[in-house]
């Protein structure tokens, strides 16, 4: 008897836990907080917030930044949240020829995959600037491209309480909010932006999430600015 109740408990304890179920959109309010230019130093401080607050988000990565920390590139990654690819450099895409187009594509997929070991299914053209040629090579590339509902600016505001401001104000069901992580002042303020955005019942999720299982899907483009 006492040999049986072991072998049970001993069962009971090897199922392994459930992952928790993800959040459907399709039922409640969510939105999507997306960071570009990164990853940086400030990066860190907001996945520590960004956990705290049970809040997952989208990161935008600039393959050179992503060069130059990797580790952080791995922990985006390590707490559950989305990547993409955000360019090689930065360049303003659709100023650039074709060949120029792709490298600087192809690079960042090549070294955003080189250090998380994942590789992006999403991209997002620097300053917004996009074009029929540059979704055609988001689309060789296997990209899709994912744009935004509404940018906080904040790269210009650098102040905590405008920024925020920015952030309420634009914030609406399956909307896509653009910010920066390398903006300390947006690291900053995260913590009561996050509280706010709960208390008005919004559940933060990363953009796939956000698509519900329609997308992200190469050679498309989303949410229109």
């Amino acid at each position: 008897m006492i040999h049986a109740l072991i072998a049970a408990s001993l069962a009971l304890t090897s199922v392994p836990a459930q992952a928790p179920a993800a959040t459907d959109c399709s039922r409640v309010k969510c939105l999507a907080l997306t960071f570009d230019d990164g990853p940086g130093t400030y990066t860190p401080a907001l996945l520590k917030t960004l956990q705290k607050a049970g809040a997952k988000a989208t990161f935008f990565l600039v393959g050179k930044q992503a060069e130059k920390h990797p580790k952080i590139a791995r922990q985006i990654l390590a707490k559950g949240h989305a990547i993409g690819n955000h360019s090689y450099s930065h360049a303003a895409l659709p100023h650039r020829s074709d060949d120029e187009i792709n490298e600087e594509l192809k690079l960042a997929q090549q070294a955003i995959q080189k250090v998380t070991g994942q590789r992006p299914t999403m991209f997002r053209p620097p300053y917004g600037q996009t074009d029929d040629r540059v979704l055609n090579f988001a689309y060789q590339n296997d990209l899709s491209q994912i744009l935004w509902t509404g940018s906080t600016l904040d790269w210009s505001l650098r102040d905590k309480k405008k920024i925020k401001a920015a952030v309420l104000k634009l914030a609406k069901r399956d909307g896509v909010i653009l910010m920066h992580d390398v903006v300390p002042q947006t690291v900053q303020v995260m913590p009561e932006i996050l509280k706010e955005l709960k208390k008005r019942g919004y559940h933060l999720v990363t953009v796939p999430t956000l698509l519900r299982g329609k997308g992200p899907v190469a050679g498309e483009s989303y949410f229109r600015k």
